[in-house]
């Protein structure tokens, strides 16, 4: 069985491997689809926490998840709402099983890995990071 997510996830023959490894992945990132406001790309914006980053503040985020999150009738307080951001992120995360099939989770799987050196797969109950 292949690694979840592992380097040549979506990559299913070997010109795609050759053209990906040997290529695109030396390429920087440019991404026209962002969640995140100009303004914080342009300044640097250090983010306070993972919940922030992906859920925001002050009325911008993600609204692919928030609408997930929302079909699961989840709280809007723990969506966009004043809750903390811990309360925040464990609503997503136990949210996180109920997304499989939904970009999303690749996505937030991907994000986990590539950029805090995280494996494991986000859920609220044992076996995972979360506590």
């Amino acid at each position: 069985m292949k690694e979840f997510l592992g380097k040549d996830f979506l990559l299913d023959n070997e010109v795609g491997k050759k053209l990906y490894f040997e290529h695109a992945a030396k390429m920087p990132i440019f991404d026209f689809h962002c969640h995140l406001q100009p303004v914080e790309i342009y300044e640097d914006h250090k983010f306070a926490s993972i919940t922030e980053t992906w859920l925001g503040a002050n009325g911008y985020g993600d609204h692919y998840k928030w609408r997930l999150l929302r079909e699961l009738g989840v709280d809007e307080e723990l969506i966009t709402g004043k809750k903390s951001d811990k309360e925040r992120f464990l609503a997503y995360a136990k949210a996180m099983p109920y997304f499989v099939g939904n970009p999303i989770y690749e996505w937030t799987h991907l994000e986990l890995r590539r950029y805090f050196g995280i494996n494991e797969v986000l859920c609220p109950y044992g076996g995972t990071f979360v506590k």
